[in-house]
């Protein structure tokens, strides 16, 4: 195996033995493959795009079998087995389809061609010899790019299927996923070729993620200003985890009135913001901090604990009987609910003690996206025009347990009091519940959401901009951010893609962006590492 996807990568190049996030040899393999395979399909489902050839039901396997290839979704190779199978079917499927059209079906490269194993043990031999990452190109810069457009790619199929389970869909969106699957299998590409697929890739992750907000806005409402409690109360409890709020909304609902109160974990703790989901009573509070810390407070939770989506490492023994998923997420050996039907986690809450105390550990205030921050954007305004707010800082991203990431604490207890702090996604952890009090009944610390908020994030800067008669880029708003996985390489070609610039990007930059295409994110979009320590970066931003 070779993966080098996340932030977390052994020694800061790639693994090569078993993943930093637990995922083995196997299932790396398997996953290779898998992107293989379907890569054969957008040979024909690109070629029918041009005769007019739209097929639904592929489109979202396409976009569900890409996401499962992400960080810390799926670890079962059996699941993989059925994937890359189908994506076969599929792709015999639609070469009949542009055969009958007249279209195109003579491709000779590999995936086109491609015949599954039999075994699970020949398929890992068959994703073994690919050597998927060293063959998508001998030339280092264009395969860091290709490498690039893969793992946005994988960040856009996430988002796109979070949107699609809400009933937003675009089908320029996966017309891009097999564009994007077929340029990775294209040779003798330059430079200058490459780069404008990754600008477009942030252009349709930006698409994906206006259409997963209004998913989410359209089904449950614009998120307001909330308190929620870090603490619990005595009663029996679940603990949801992930990203999914159809999971969470399922689960409210089929838990009402069972005497169990719903906890949320990491990024799922922006749901108590909003309306529609907040009216549950037995939505109660918020349980855990850090990420690195994940694996100590799941076994210190009184019940059962569900996984929505890419959220963890892989469960450890002693929790892991108490352990569900649902969706795409899996590991072997855990209980995955296929039908979306949560008796089986209700009923083991029932039969755990669950909280037998009361414990008053403070709260936190999330709610803090465009609506609600644009709705006093007039209070914001008058408040840097008279100089009380002297600069923004977006601090955000993924958190992970590689050190390092106790910079983004020290940043922001270090940024002066007359600045404010956005912040959004599970990076936040690692200052969430601090007090930094507020400018003017505006707080310091502004809650905007889950990773996928972050077009909140980029509405509410294109808003002020638009005030203000300037560029985002003259806004005193810096953005510091920290990234994991690969929704966050999306969201980073969103904001390259937007024109943003002098990005300062860390704990440290990622290990598939060679030399010369970091120079060129330099000299074009001014982007650095952040600083050794936070000090030097607030004296360079401020001054």
């Amino acid at each position: 195996m070779f993966c080098n996807q996340c932030e977390q990568t052994a020694k800061g190049v790639g693994c090569s033995i078993v993943g930093v996030c637990g995922k083995n040899e196997e299932v790396a393999d398997l996953q290779d493959l898998l992107i293989h395979a379907l890569q054969g399909l957008a040979l024909y489902a690109h070629e029918g795009r041009k005769l007019g050839l739209v097929d639904d039901a592929t489109d979202l396997f396409t976009m569900e079998a890409i996401f499962s290839t992400l960080t810390n979704v799926d670890f079962d190779a059996d699941r993989f087995v059925v994937l890359i199978n189908r994506a076969v079917e599929l792709r015999e499927a639609m070469n009949a389809k542009v055969a009958a059209a007249g279209g195109k079906t003579d491709f000779d490269q590999a995936p086109a061609h491609f015949i599954p194993a039999g075994s699970t043990a020949d398929l890992v031999a068959q994703g073994q010899a690919l050597n998927l990452i060293e063959n998508l190109d001998s030339d280092s810069n264009i395969r860091s790019l290709k490498q690039t457009l893969l793992y946005g790619l994988k960040g856009i199929a996430a988002y796109a299927d979070h949107a699609a389970i809400l009933g937003q869909k675009d089908p320029a969106i996966a017309a891009f996923c097999y564009e994007a699957l077929t340029v990775l299998l294209a040779s003798g590409l330059t430079v200058e070729q490459c780069v404008p697929v990754a600008m477009k890739a942030g252009a349709i992750n930006l698409r994906a993620m206006e259409l997963l907000d209004a998913g989410n806005t359209g089904t449950y409402g614009h998120p307001v200003p909330t308190s929620v409690p870090l603490g619990h109360r005595k009663n029996k409890c679940i603990l949801i985890s992930g990203h999914d709020l159809h999971d969470l909304e399922l689960l409210l609902k089929q838990s009402e009135g069972k005497g169990v109160d719903i906890y949320t974990h990491g990024e799922m703790l922006p749901c108590h913001g909003y309306p529609e989901l907040k009216k549950y009573a037995h939505f109660y509070g918020h349980y855990g901090t850090a990420w690195q810390n994940q694996q100590k407070e799941f076994p210190q939770f009184p019940g059962p604990i569900l996984f929505t989506t890419n959220c963890i490492q892989k469960p450890r023994d002693d929790y892991k009987d108490r352990v569900f998923t649902t969706g795409l997420v899996g590991w072997p050996g855990v209980k995955h609910i296929s039908d979306k039907d949560f008796s089986a986690v209700i009923d083991m809450a029932l039969a755990m003690d669950g909280f037998t105390d009361e414990v008053d550990n403070g709260s936190v205030m999330v709610g803090f996206a465009r609506n609600a921050v644009l709705g006093v954007a007039g209070k914001v305004i008058e408040a840097v025009k008279s100089k009380a707010i002297r600069h923004f800082f977006l601090v955000g991203g993924c958190d992970g347990a590689k050190p390092g990431r106790d910079y983004f604490t020290k940043f922001v207890e270090q940024v002066p009091k007359d600045c404010v702090v956005l912040t959004l996604a599970c990076g936040k952890f690692r200052f969430f519940d601090q007090n930094l009090g507020d400018i003017g009944g505006i707080p310091r610390l502004l809650d905007v959401g889950q990773c996928n908020d972050s077009y909140s994030a980029i509405q509410i800067a294109v808003t002020l901009a638009k005030a203000f008669e300037c560029e985002v880029n003259d806004l005193p708003l810096s953005m510091i951010i920290s990234w994991y996985e690969q929704k966050a390489v999306a969201v980073l070609l969103t904001l390259l893609y937007l024109g943003i610039k002098d990005i300062r990007l860390g704990p440290s930059l990622p290990a598939f962006i060679s030399p010369d295409v970091l120079q060129f994110l330099v000299d074009t979009f001014a982007i650095k590492p952040v600083a050794d320590t936070p000090e030097e970066d607030l004296q360079s931003i401020l001054g």
